[in-house]
């Protein structure tokens, strides 16, 4: 199976249901996707948006997500209202309004291109297999790693370590999925690698082993 991306320059919604998981990414209808890159297997939920993103294989994002500007890894699990790379306003100025750097809608003048320059340079980006809990914001410029758990309703304002779960608000560490040692060997094995027919093959195991047992059989 290949894992290249689906470009998908544009996609603007309609009222049908979610489409079956496959090789081609499925889109809700009613969710919103520009200028993005979709992996096989990949789901965005409905009324979802993304803008500017990558989805790698096998992930997804669940009803009313909103990224924009972030690169997320293969099988991460993204809830319901997650929030990647919201925007930020220049609270330093003397107005912090929309009417500065959105000036066209207001007609003010030409909107302040460097604002959006900004926000595309402070990327999110998230590794394989993490997931994020119901309603939680990733700010920007935030990098959260592999293996990582995001609470429901966390705000994470700095960068994730791998296989460590997280939560509050601001995010901190509350305890790891797995010792470092085991979250070593998971990242060296790269099972989120593996071809499609290798990861069938080894769901047994994926569901009746520990960590540790699943690393000892398949040689991490």
């Amino acid at each position: 199976m290949s894992d290249e991306f689906a470009p998908i320059e544009d996609h603007p919604g309609g009222d049908a249901r979610q489409p079956p998981l496959g090789r081609e990414p499925s889109i809700h209808p009613t969710a919103q996707v520009r200028r993005s890159r979709l992996g096989p297997w990949t789901a965005v939920g409905a009324r979802t948006k993304l803008v500017e993103t990558s989805l790698a294989a096998y992930s997804y994002v669940v009803e009313d997500g909103d990224l924009i500007y972030a690169s997320i890894g293969k099988f991460c699990s993204l809830a319901r209202m997650v929030r990647v790379n919201p925007g930020e306003h220049p609270t330093w100025r003397a107005a912090q309004h929309h009417f500065m750097y959105r000036a066209a809608d207001y007609a003010m003048g030409e909107d302040e291109a460097e604002v959006f320059a900004w926000r595309r340079s402070n990327a999110v980006t998230i590794g394989h297999d993490v997931w994020i809990g119901h309603g939680a914001t990733i700010m920007a410029g935030v990098s959260v790693a592999t293996g990582a758990v995001v609470g429901a309703g966390a705000v994470v304002t700095k960068d994730v370590a791998p296989y460590t779960i997280v939560g509050g608000v601001p995010a901190a560490p509350i305890r790891r999925r797995v010792s470092e040692a085991v979250g070593a060997r998971l990242i060296a094995l790269a099972w989120w690698d593996w071809p499609h027919d290798r990861l069938a093959a080894a769901l047994g195991d994926f569901r009746g082993l520990t960590a540790e047992a699943f690393l000892e059989r398949y040689g991490g």
